[in-house]
C-alpha cells in the first residue's frame, strides 16, 4: 500500500467501504490511549494528539473527505496538533490499520446479518405454529412426491436458517480477533500493548502471528464470511423457486398476498406477478456473484499483494437486502389449505403407503407391494381417475392378476391408507410431519433461535461496553 498516488489512484477503490472512516477514528483513539498507558508517548503529547483527533473528526462533519487511508488522515491531524502528532503512528503501519478496519467492517456486517437471519427464523416459526395441520404436497424432481404439512416444510427452512446462523456466529468468533500492532508484518521495536488495543476495540483476542495478521488471516476470514453468505443465498433462491413454481397454476395453493409484494401487468389487468419472489431470486443470484468475487480477487495472488486488502472485503448491503426481503415474503405468504389438500388428492403421492401397509399388515414383501402400487397408479392415470376414485374391485383385480392372491386389505383399510391425513399424521420417524414431532421440533427450533439471539446480544453488549470504555478513556485524555 504505497503512498504514491497517480491520476487514477487504485487505493480510492478501497477507501470508502462500510464504516471504514468511523473505524479509523476508533483505531486512532485506541492507539493514543494505549500509547499514553505504555508511556511510549508522553502524557502531554498524548493529550495534544487526542485533542487533534477530536478536531479532525469535527472537521469531517463539514468536509466531503471520507477517506480511511491513514496517509490522507495524518496531514489533517498534523495541521490540527503539530508535527509531533505523527507519533500517533508509532509502531503501526497502514498494513495493520487496514487489516483492523477490514475486521471491524466484517464483524459489523456479521452482527447485522445474524440479526436479520434470526428475525427471519422467528417469523418462520410463528408461521409454522399456525400450520401444523395444513397438509400440502411436497415435490422431488419437480414432481409431486409425498404429502407433508406446511409446518414441516417451514421447519425445514428454519433448520436451514439455523445452520446459516451457526456458521456466521462461528465466523464471528474468528473474525473478532485483533491484528492491530502487527505493523507491516513483523511488529516493531516499540513495545506496543496489543492486548490492550484488543480490549479497547472490542476484540476477543489477537491474530497473534504478525505476518498472519496482515497477509494470511485477512484472506481466509473474508472467504469464510463470503462462503457462509453464498450458501444462504443459494438456499433462499431455492425457496423463491418453490413459491414461484406455483404461479404457473390457475389456482396456486402457495403464493403471496397481493399488494406490495406483487405487481400488475401493464397491459393484462388480470395478472398478479410475484415481483418480490423474482427480486429475491435475482438478488440472491447477484449475491452469490458478489461472494464469488471475494474468492476471485484473492485467488492466485502472492502474499503481500494489494488485491485482497479491501477495507470492506465483504460488504453487507446486499445480504441484508436479501435477508430483509425474505422476511417480507414470509410475512406475505398465503396458503390455500383446501387447494393444497385438493392438489394432494389429485395425484398419486399417497400410494407409497399402500406398499408400507401391505408389509405391516400382511407381511407382503415391500417390492411386491411397490409393484402393485405402481400398477394401480398406471391404471388410474390411464382411466383419468384420482387414486381415491379407483373402484376397490379394480384394486383387487390388479393385485390378484399380479400375485395370484387376494388383496389382503379390506375396502375400509384400503380407503384409509390412501388418505393424505393417514399418511401424514401416521408417520413414526424422528423428524416427520406428525403432530407430536412437529411440536417437538418447533420447541427445539425456538430454543435454538433464542440461544442464537442471546449470543448475538452478548456480542453486541461486549462491543458496546468496549466502545463505552474507549470513549471514557479517550475523553479523559482529550480533556473531556
Amino acid at each position: 500500500m504505497s503512498g504514491t498516488t497517480t491520476a487514477l489512484d487504485i487505493n480510492e477503490v478501497f477507501r470508502n467501504g462500510g464504516r471504514s472512516v468511523e473505524f479509523l477514528d476508533e483505531i486512532n483513539k485506541a492507539s493514543v490511549v494505549m500509547l499514553d498507558k505504555t508511556r511510549i508517548v508522553p502524557n502531554a503529547l498524548a493529550r495534544k494528539i487526542a485533542a487533534g483527533i477530536v478536531e479532525v473528526i469535527a472537521q469531517r462533519q463539514t468536509s466531503p473527505l471520507r477517506s480511511a487511508d491513514y496517509l490522507d488522515y495524518e496531514p489533517r491531524l498534523i495541521a490540527a496538533a503539530g508535527a509531533e502528532a505523527s507519533r500517533l503512528h508509532t509502531g503501526r503501519s497502514r498494513q495493520d490499520i487496514a487489516s483492523t478496519i477490514a475486521r471491524m467492517n466484517l464483524r459489523d456486517g456479521l452482527l447485522q446479518e445474524i440479526d436479520a437471519l434470526v428475525v427471519a427464523r422467528e417469523k418462520l416459526l410463528a408461521l409454522a405454529a399456525r400450520h401444523t395441520e395444513t397438509i400440502i404436497p411436497a415435490y422431488t424432481h419437480g414432481v409431486q412426491a409425498q404429502p407433508t404439512t406446511f409446518a414441516h416444510y417451514l421447519l425445514a427452512l428454519a433448520a436451514m436458517l439455523g445452520r446459516q446462523t451457526e456458521r456466521l456466529l462461528q465466523v464471528y468468533q474468528r473474525v473478532n480477533q485483533n491484528p492491530l500492532g502487527a505493523a507491516a508484518l513483523a511488529t516493531s521495536s516499540f513495545p506496543l500493548d496489543r492486548q490492550h488495543l484488543a480490549v479497547l476495540l472490542g476484540f476477543k483476542g489477537l491474530v497473534e502471528n504478525a505476518f498472519d495478521a496482515n497477509h494470511l488471516a485477512p484472506v481466509d476470514s473474508a472467504l469464510e464470511v463470503a462462503g457462509a453468505l453464498s450458501i444462504a443465498a443459494v438456499q433462499l433462491g431455492q425457496f423463491a423457486e418453490d413459491i414461484h413454481a406455483q404461479y404457473a397454476e390457475p389456482v396456486p395453493w402457495f403464493m403471496l398476498a397481493t399488494g406490495a409484494l406483487t405487481g400488475t401487468s401493464s397491459i393484462m389487468p388480470q395478472k398478479r406477478n410475484p415481483a418480490a419472489l423474482e427480486q429475491l431470486r435475482a438478488q440472491a443470484s447477484i449475491m452469490v456473484g458478489d461472494m464469488h468475487t471475494v474468492f476471485l480477487v484473492a485467488h492466485n495472488t502472492r502474499i503481500g499483494m494489494f488485491d485482497y486488502r479491501m477495507y470492506d472485503p465483504v460488504p453487507c448491503a446486499r445480504p441484508l437486502q436479501v435477508f430483509k426481503l425474505f422476511q417480507q415474503i414470509i410475512d406475505g405468504i398465503v396458503v390455500n389449505k383446501e387447494r393444497a389438500l385438493a392438489e394432494v388428492r389429485a395425484d398419486y403421492s399417497t400410494t407409497t403407503e399402500i406398499a408400507d401397509a401391505l408389509l405391516q399388515r400382511a407381511e407382503v414383501p415391500f417390492r411386491v407391494g411397490h409393484h402393485f402400487a405402481s400398477q394401480l397408479t398406471d391404471y388410474g392415470r390411464g382411466k383419468g381417475l384420482k387414486l381415491h376414485e379407483i373402484p376397490y374391485a379394480e384394486a383387487e383385480r390388479i393385485y390378484a392378476a399380479d400375485t395370484q392372491q387376494k388383496l389382503p386389505l379390506s375396502e375400509t383399510d384400503f380407503r384409509e391408507i390412501i388418505s393424505a391425513e393417514y399418511m401424514v399424521f401416521g408417520r413414526k420417524g424422528i423428524g416427520g410431519p406428525q403432530l407430536a414431532e412437529v411440536s417437538r421440533m418447533l420447541a427445539g427450533e425456538r430454543e435454538k433461535a433464542g440461544a442464537d439471539r442471546a449470543s448475538l446480544t452478548d456480542h453486541k453488549d461486549h462491543l458496546a461496553r468496549a466502545q463505552a470504555a474507549l470513549a471514557k478513556a479517550f475523553a479523559a485524555l482529550a480533556g473531556g
